[in-house]
């Protein structure tokens, strides 16, 4: 690998392990503030916003600009998310604003790799910036906790400038405030990478243009047979796992009376389950029998409903590890099938903006539906119940579907799997 790609991968890692461990630091500041409960399951939906929102402008903003640069203004961007979080803004505006910088660092993240390696390094590359990212998340999420926990915060507290009032006294601004260091780091390695050779494309000088161009590759992914199974499918798990993190939170301090630094520990459990599962996966799964994993789906969501009964740590890391693990088997071989498929139809870096926003709006979904059902008083056994049922349908939906497309089109679907065993050489022309 070449050195442009370690600098990648530091950069990349220590901005996901500040956004992770701020997810927990926001939720813990909403809780100190007393805010309504429905204000802390609003945490996933506002972080997915801008994604949504500005789907169709970063791909191209990411391609006019060094992606070495474009990173480091969105790391900075978070930093302005983080200090209007300190500063008395509403934290969920303040989350809104640094999922602005995440929206904008993410077609950077992947199109860099596209630039910087050979297409045959590029799946390795993958795997490795998946497997940071899932390692980051677990880290992450327990630092947060731990940056609020019984040990570190009152040092941090206990830490003075000399004559400035710093306006810091919770667990949880200290948190914030510390987490700002990990996304100064992140940019000082933004500043480090390569700048390839790659010509930059100009901005198209009409908006207007890009949308329409963005809807017709959306509608180009999912007129694709195979192409739509995988983007539904990875579409929901992403939509279910973003608010799975809150959601275990919340279900950790009614089932196990934890408080936040504990139950962040238990995000933690789940993520490493699905490191386990996507490892396990890239050994075992071949790229034109990805289709195969659909009923995992099916009992992912009926796993989830089973969390209502968990009433006892030893029985539920086990749990926990299992229902990551599902997932993560899921996710890989058709993140891969996706991509194959969108990198032949579009281009790598409109399918992955495509992808993002249909994510990340199942993000938002999912979320206000949460967010909405706790403001009217659904208990946090309800909303795992609700989601469970969501799950176990929606993809026994999806492989209804992909039976119906096998049944009605099979010359079309054996060929989109004829180019996945040839891994994709024949570009369409």
């Amino acid at each position: 690998m070449k050195k442009g790609f370690y600098t990648i991968m530091a950069a990349q890692f220590f901005s996901s392990l500040a956004d992770n461990a701020l997810f927990v630091a926001a939720v813990e500041l909403l809780r100190t503030d007393g805010s309504p409960e429905w204000q802390r399951a609003a945490l996933v939906p506002m972080f997915a916003l801008f994604y949504v929102i500005l789907a169709p402008f970063v791909g191209a903003f990411a391609d006019a600009w060094p992606k070495g640069k474009v990173m480091f203004i969105s790391n900075a961007i978070k930093v302005v998310g983080c200090l209007m979080m300190l500063f008395g803004s509403h934290p969920l505006l303040a989350y809104a604003v640094v999922g602005l910088g995440a929206a904008a660092y993410s077609p950077a993240k992947y199109g860099i790799l596209t630039e910087l390696l050979p297409p045959s390094q590029l799946v390795k590359a993958n795997g490795w910036i998946e497997g940071l990212t899932i390692t980051s998340i677990i880290l992450g999420v327990v630092l947060g906790g731990q940056l609020m926990g019984h040990t570190i915060a009152p040092w941090l507290l206990s830490i003075d400038l000399p004559w400035v009032d710093t306006g810091i006294h919770t667990p949880a601004e200290a948190a914030i405030a510390t987490l700002i260091i990990l996304y100064v780091i992140a940019s000082l390695f933004n500043l480090r990478i390569p700048r390839t050779d790659t010509p930059l494309q100009p901005y198209a000088a009409n908006p207007l243009f890009l949308v329409r161009d963005f809807a017709s590759c959306n509608s180009r992914l999912w007129r694709d047979k195979l192409g739509q199974i995988s983007l539904a499918t990875t579409t929901l798990f992403w939509g279910v796992s973003g608010n799975l993190r809150y959601i275990v939170l919340a279900w950790a301090a009614v089932a196990l009376s934890y408080d936040t630094t504990k139950a962040s520990a238990l995000v933690g459990v789940v993520a490493i389950g699905t490191a386990v599962g996507a490892v396990w996966a890239s050994v075992k799964m071949r790229l034109d029998r990805a289709t195969l994993v659909i009923p995992l789906g099916v009992a992912m969501g009926l796993l989830v409903l089973g969390m209502n009964f968990l009433r006892d740590i030893t029985v539920t890391v086990p749990f926990m590890i299992i229902l990551g693990a599902l997932g993560g088997f899921l996710v890989v071989p058709m993140n891969a099938l996706l991509q194959h498929r969108g990198h032949n139809l579009m281009g790598a870096g409109r399918s992955i903006a495509v992808q993002n926003f249909n994510e990340q709006a199942c993000i938002l979904l999912l979320g206000l539906m949460y967010a909405g059902l706790t403001h009217s008083g659904l208990s946090a056994y309800g909303a795992i119940t609700a989601f469970g049922l969501v799950v176990a349908s929606t993809m026994l939906l999806i492989g209804l579907w992909h039976r119906r497309n096998v049944r009605q089109y099979p010359d079309e679907v054996a060929r989109l799997l004829e180019i996945a065993r040839s891994d994709g050489h024949h570009h369409p022309h």
